[in-house]
């Protein structure tokens, strides 16, 4: 298993009860605009994110589909889970930019995937794909987000 202090936690979170709730819940904590979402982390491991998104009426627009930026909020926590889990560990991240297509009504529940090419973690950006599937399949979003990863500065004594 990974070393990662991310990876670690999902996999020990995932054996309680409702583990994959509780841990999508202490990581929407790191970004409380997460949680309006409500999202279950279905799969993490380096390189990969999946999360679904449940279509309820906190997150209707005003003809009853999710709303475009609770969609967009799904992408960059499914981005953020996925790069937390993979990076290395003397680089950072922050987002750069997001460009998003919506190709589909949302009218059901949402199953977002993040995914990276792991030869990409590098300093300089890097274009993360983010998807959103309804429960037919059909592609709802698409995306990329961009995140810049530069050197973590060296610890003062």
């Amino acid at each position: 298993m990974s070393d990662n202090y991310l990876l670690k936690l999902y996999h020990k979170v995932l054996k309680w009860p409702f583990g994959r709730q509780i841990f999508a819940r202490m990581f929407a904590a790191k970004a409380p605009y997460f949680k309006t979402i409500k999202p279950t982390i279905t799969e993490l491991r380096e390189n990969y994110c999946e999360l679904t998104l449940p279509k309820r009426k906190a997150v209707h627009n005003h003809i009853g589909t999710v709303h475009a930026i609770a969609l967009c909020n799904g992408l960059e926590m499914a981005m953020g889970a996925m790069a937390e889990a993979s990076i290395p560990k003397h680089l950072r991240w922050i987002p750069k930019g997001m460009t998003v297509n919506y190709t589909a009504k949302a009218d059901s529940d949402i199953r977002i995937t993040a995914e990276v090419d792991p030869s990409k973690w590098h300093p300089g950006d890097l274009d993360v794909i983010v998807n959103g599937y309804r429960a037919d399949g059909k592609v709802v979003i698409t995306g990329t987000i961009t995140i810049y990863i530069s050197e973590k500065p060296p610890r003062k004594a």
